[in-house]
């Protein structure tokens, strides 16, 4: 806002802030984490609005307040659904994000290599320091971080069904999914003018490098290059899956392969569970995946 003073020009510098809140995300209460903001917002004597998400029609009411209000910035408190509920809004918008990571394991954060205490969070959310990050459009859905058919979309729909949140909900839930999946799948990938056919308990579309449990699946992976990896997991090895959990630098071709592109059209005989940063989808016959022109601004440590 301009104001005029006899003949002397004013900028008012105040940033108006929006702090996106998922209330039910991950396990603890959100209370500290809002008092903490707005006592970061304070002290910068910036102005803050906040909004709890609540599941009906989350994403119009918040693109009605970013109408309304016009955000120099929006942090966003929740998981990797939270996160890409508010990066597909801003596809059309340039204005930045800070994550405070809050979810049950926060994918994204962990490759942006946020910290883990909350003030720090905030901090970095608040700071000045960004990174362009790649989107893609997976379905119709926007990905930041890594979307999957198979198994572990299986394991994500069967934690959602549960009634225990965080890591430890993951851990329950992965032998009885193991036990009643219906993998190996069948994939037709058509890929840089190629058709191939593959066998594979797991498809990952991949923008970021690891999962939030810190699963390196895609060492060559780069966030923000303009491409996503394909990778085919081909069997459930036991000593390559305890790899990924130690930054391996390569996957053995044997276990998995990976392909990078900008698009790629995947489709099976069979319907395969369907999971975005995730969010678990229905089961599909057919994934459409290519990289959006606009790239999203993040604050970074």
């Amino acid at each position: 806002m301009i104001k005029f003073s006899k003949n002397i020009f004013q900028v008012d510098t105040k940033q108006h802030i929006l702090l996106v809140v998922n209330p039910k995300s991950g396990s603890n209460d959100k209370s500290d984490l809002i008092d903490m903001v707005r006592q970061k917002i304070q002290e910068k004597d910036w102005i803050l609005d906040t909004f709890e998400t609540s599941g009906e029609n989350d994403a119009w009411k918040i693109e009605d307040q970013i109408k309304a209000i016009t955000p120099d910035r929006i942090l966003v408190a929740g998981g990797d659904g939270t996160i890409n509920l508010v990066a597909h809004i801003l596809k059309d918008y340039d204005i930045p994000i800070g994550i405070i990571p809050a979810g049950s394991a926060n994918g994204l954060a962990h490759n942006l290599e946020l910290p883990d205490e909350l003030e720090a969070q905030v901090d970095v959310a608040l700071g000045s320091n960004f990174i362009k990050i790649d989107h893609l459009k997976v379905n119709g859905h926007t990905c930041l971080h890594i979307s999957d058919l198979g198994l572990n979309a299986e394991l994500i729909e069967n934690f959602e069904n549960s009634n225990i949140r965080g890591k430890f909900g993951y851990l329950l839930q992965s032998i009885p999914t193991l036990i009643k999946s219906d993998s190996p799948f069948e994939f037709t990938i058509e890929i840089s003018g190629k058709t191939i056919q593959q066998t594979g308990i797991l498809l990952a579309i991949a923008n970021a490098k690891r999962y939030g449990t810190g699963a390196t699946i895609n060492p060559q992976g780069r966030i923000d290059d303009g491409k996503f990896e394909v990778l085919i997991f081909k069997t459930f090895d036991t000593l390559e899956i305890l790899k990924t959990l130690y930054d391996e630098a390569n996957l053995n071709p044997e276990f998995a392969e990976c392909y990078s592109t900008e698009n790629v059209v995947i489709s099976s005989h069979t319907p395969i569970p369907l999971q975005i940063d995730g969010e678990p989808m229905d089961k599909v016959l057919k994934v459409e995946a290519s990289i959006y022109d606009h790239q999203l601004r993040v604050a970074i440590p």
